[in-house]
């Protein structure tokens, strides 16, 4: 937990993802195109990434797949289906904008 948590406070906003993950490629392009500087760790190209991904399935309530996890401001706030929805419904810049990540 300490682990995530450390990773998760590094930037405004992390992004633990796998790298032949489509939907991790998704939310990774859609904050990039919203011009968002955000720390992607790909699980299944780091040392600790197995401990990493039981930790992050049991923030995310037992998902099968932890991945994508997204923190906004050291944060979880989730993963595909949340971020989408925060944006869809125009909360996602006002959050991004709080945390730092973006100044538009």
């Amino acid at each position: 937990m300490d682990k995530v948590n450390k990773l998760a406070s590094q930037r405004a906003v992390v992004i633990f993802s796998n790298s032949s993950c489509c939907m991790c490629h998704t939310v990774t392009s859609l904050f990039s195109g919203l011009g968002v500087n955000a720390a992607v760790h790909e699980l299944d190209r780091e040392p600790q990434g197995k401990e990493i991904e039981k930790v992050l399935r049991k923030l995310l309530s037992g998902r099968n797949s932890p991945v994508p996890a997204v923190f906004i401001g050291g944060r979880l706030v989730g993963s595909t289906e949340n971020i989408m929805t925060l944006h869809l419904g125009g909360d996602l810049i006002p959050l991004l904008k709080s945390a730092g990540a973006i100044w538009l």
